[in-house]
């Protein structure tokens, strides 16, 4: 009996023995294959990733291009207009006309921008905005008078007004939010490009004749808008407008494309669909976008003071004035040849388009607000000891290195913080259903401001002097660095829907919740 259990043990014990090597052999065999199924999901993963952020880049690239546009106006116009100056024998007044009708026909655009894409949707924006410039841009280059030119320039800025308000909105919808900030940048790189190209534009052609030198000058501007047109055939459709027409499905579709993980885009799709309104099928039957606008709720109220006085205080520091008359400014520091006078704005532009790569960097890494009181502080300190140096100095060699370093110090500060950050804001703290339009309303504020500055300039020149107009943006820009630290929050690594929240709940967020020492250390690191 003994023998038999024995037996039945040995029995069981070899069965044991054998059913366990089995059991390894299959759990190795398992493991293996469990490796190869992670090993192939996380490549899968990976080449997802890279294939998202290519496709979210170009995208952004795209969308982006509009901006080009505006910065080669802004560019271009301050050669230009001293040839069509001598050409077209214009007042000092027109003169001031013509460079600063364009911000302030381009309100026009932005206005009606905010409601179109609402309308017709972001990505068609964008295309009518580039017909509308091109049209402009052809009627310019063609002027035989005053008046005619005038007529272009308004076509121009109206399209210009169009571009400059919908690229962030369109950037800062289709981007995951780890990299938000840094894509809803591109458009100031671009008008940095731009800017530059208009520099770069204005030295090639100043060597033909008086007649056709400006005209060569203002028809490559048309270039830009032409690419657009390829464009559209590549970007899709704002998934947050899709959702607010009731199209989930395709905005699902755009979503699986920009977002790396399927989680990531159910996430997005729910929070989307939640501030559209629409949730369980369920309409948004709220006010009227522009009567909500007009009579706002706390929340809505703290973001429009964020959203305008950002986009004021980023003109009213004089930008514009810098970039549109630096020729201006660099005769009066002395230097006199036309020649030296252009290839001193190509090292502006260069200096401007640099230090944006730089923010573009920085924006979701640091954050925001860091950025904002670099950018803000030093522009006060570049623009003072402009003013002092032109008051004192004279036409010497000093007063020239110093107009000239002042000049690339401010606008490589503004091109740090203000420029990029001013547009992400706008495009990040407003709810879905206000977002175009708020947009735009801060685009217009933006524009009004950049076109009294670039109106005023020469007269103020006049009145005051050149360094008295530079001590007064000085004291504007000292307004600015409180502004921030005051009223606006920091959005890095937050969802737009998130952000939404973070006005509503005021507490969460105090001006003095980012101190001005995170700044210094940004400084540092940097």
């Amino acid at each position: 009996m003994g023998l038999v259990g024995v037996q039945g043990d040995g029995n069981g014990e070899m069965a044991l023995s054998l059913g366990s090597k089995n059991k390894y052999k299959r759990m190795d065999s398992e493991l293996s294959d469990d490796f190869e199924d992670d090993a192939s999901h996380h490549h899968h993963q990976l080449e997802r990733k890279k294939s998202t952020r290519k496709y979210v880049l170009a995208c952004a690239i795209f969308a982006s291009l509009n901006n080009v546009l505006l910065g080669y106006d802004v560019g271009v116009m301050s050669g230009a207009i001293i040839f069509i100056q001598e050409d077209l024998k214009i007042t000092e007044v027109q003169e001031e006309v013509l460079v600063g009708i364009l911000s302030i026909i381009s309100l026009l655009g932005s206005l009606a921008g905010g409601r179109t894409s609402d309308v017709i949707g972001r990505k068609w924006t964008m295309a009518f905005a580039a017909i509308v410039f091109q049209i402009g841009a052809a009627i310019m280059t063609l002027a035989s008078s005053f008046e005619v030119l005038m007529i272009g320039r308004v076509l121009a800025g109206v399209g210009i007004g169009f571009g400059v308000m919908i690229a962030p909105v369109y950037i800062a919808e289709i981007s995951p939010t780890v990299d938000r900030g840094s894509l809803t940048s591109f458009p100031e790189i671009f008008i940095n490009l731009g800017i530059l190209l208009g520099y770069v534009s204005n030295y090639a052609f100043s060597g033909l004749s008086v007649h056709i030198n400006w005209r060569v000058m203002l028809a490559v501007g048309i270039l830009p808008s032409v690419f657009i047109g390829f464009a559209l055939f590549i970007i899709p459709e704002s998934p947050r407008w899709l959702v607010m027409q009731n199209r989930v499905e395709e905005a699902r579709s755009v979503l699986l494309k920009t977002n790396e993980n399927d989680k990531e885009v159910e996430e997005r799709l729910s929070e989307i669909v939640a501030a559209a309104g629409i949730s369980n099928g369920e309409k948004n039957e709220e006010k009227a976008v522009w009567r909500e606008l007009l009579s706002p709720s706390p929340s809505l109220r703290r973001m429009l003071i964020t959203g305008f006085g950002i986009q004021c205080f980023q003109q009213i520091t004089g930008i514009d004035a810098t970039v549109y008359y630096s020729p201006e400014i660099f005769h009066d520091a002395g230097i006199v040849n036309k020649s030296k006078l252009l290839a001193a704005t190509v090292a502006v532009g260069v200096t401007k388009t640099a230090f944006i790569l730089i923010a573009t960097f920085l924006v979701d890494r640091v954050g925001r607000k860091p950025l904002l009181y670099v950018s803000t502080i030093g522009m006060t300190v570049c623009l003072f000891t402009l003013s002092i140096s032109l008051a004192v100095l004279g036409k010497g060699q000093l007063g020239i290195a110093m107009a000239l370093l002042c000049v690339c110090g401010n606008v490589a500060f503004f091109s740090v913080g203000m420029g990029p950050v001013c547009w992400i804001l706008t495009s990040e703290i407003f709810p879905l259903r206000l977002r175009a339009q708020a947009s735009a309303l801060g685009a217009v504020g933006n524009r009004v401001c950049s076109g009294f500055v670039a109106m005023s300039f020469l007269s103020l020149a006049r009145t005051i002097t050149v360094g008295g107009t530079f001590f007064l943006f000085s004291l504007f820009s000292a307004l600015s660095v409180a502004f921030v630290y005051k009223l606006v929050p920091e959005t890095k690594g937050k969802s737009l829907e998130q952000i939404e929240l973070l006005f509503q709940n005021h507490n969460e967020w105090d001006g003095s919740e980012m101190e001005l020492g995170d700044a210094q250390h940004l400084v540092h690191k940097a």
